[in-house]
């Protein structure tokens, strides 16, 4: 167990309610602590297509996404890979997280991305769009390892967690890697 514990924004970037990649963030929940994370959720679902007209007096919501990045040491974000991109849900999280231009509460978070997929490729052209963005916002990345995870029959147990050994022990380095990353920016 690492020394310092540090709690950590987990978004799921998907509004589907059976999701895939929400299984797979709880899966990651059971074993964050082994790295010295504690992952606290950041709904993003129910926020609504972000427009400039909220800039000058932005709503509750956009104030209460705003405070829940602020108040956590680091991010992790599940995405799905939608049409070899990234989901509306979370491209529109980005954008309230990140506005009125000059009050970007992503700038400088140390933030983990990874997600899952039944396909070949799983999220990997999904998460270099979405580093590719996130880079562009000012926001440091853990590099390696990086987590693409394909999602067999027998990935996660009757109990949700994960099935094989295998992959809890690489997915607690992943995680750990977050760890060291939020240690070096604090």
């Amino acid at each position: 167990m690492t020394a310092s514990v540090f709690t950590v924004g987990l978004i799921v970037g998907s509004a589907s309610h059976d999701s895939l990649n929400r299984r797979y963030a709880d899966a990651l929940r059971r074993i964050a602590p082994e790295a010295g994370l504690d992952l606290v959720d950041i709904p993003i679902a129910h926020l609504p297509f972000y427009g400039t007209q909220y800039d000058r007096e932005y709503p509750a919501v956009g104030v209460d996404l705003k405070r829940a990045i602020d108040e956590v040491d680091g991010l992790l974000i599940v995405t799905p890979e939608y049409n070899r991109s990234i989901p509306a849900v979370l491209k529109n999280a980005i954008d309230w997280a990140t506005r009125p231009g000059g009050k970007s509460s992503l700038a400088g978070v140390p933030t983990a991305v990874t997600g899952a997929s039944k396909g070949a490729v799983s999220t990997a052209v999904a998460q270099a769009h979405l580093k590719s963005i996130l880079s562009a916002l000012g926001v440091p990345l853990v590099g390696v390892p990086e987590a693409y995870i394909r999602v067999d029959d027998g990935f996660f147990a009757e109990d949700g967690s994960f099935a094989r050994e295998g992959t809890s022990e690489f997915l607690a380095g992943f995680l750990s890697a977050l760890h060291d990353l939020i240690a070096r920016w604090r």
